[in-house]
């Protein structure tokens, strides 16, 4: 079975995309990160989600800048930490994109 980690369903959350298993919509993930939280502290918040539901939830809202252009800088990448490099290393190449992925150093 392929799980569709963003869905869409009008008789759930009003419409807005939400990442699969959890009740957390993609604007809410994508405002924890823009307030600076990391993935690791996002796991530990929601410990429903996993590493890949987030990244694809990253890509979709790159894909979708007309809905998610707030959280978008002047070169469309998602603004706050993405996933570090050691997170994203098992992950499948379409969400190791620029913007998703950062190579910022974790804090220390």
């Amino acid at each position: 079975m392929t799980i569709k980690w963003v869905k869409v369903d009008p008789l759930v959350m009003n419409g807005e995309p939400f990442l699969y298993g959890s009740r957390l919509t993609v604007r809410q993930l994508l405002e924890l990160r823009r307030s600076g939280k990391r993935t690791v502290e996002i796991l530990t918040d929601h410990p429903e989600l996993r590493t890949l539901g987030i990244a694809k939830a990253y890509v979709y809202a790159s894909a979708h800048p007309a809905r998610y252009g707030d959280f978008l800088d002047a070169d469309g990448n998602l603004l706050g930490p993405g996933l570090t490099v050691a997170e994203a290393a098992d992950l499948t190449s379409d969400v190791q994109l620029p913007g998703i992925v950062t190579t910022e150093p974790a804090p220390a």
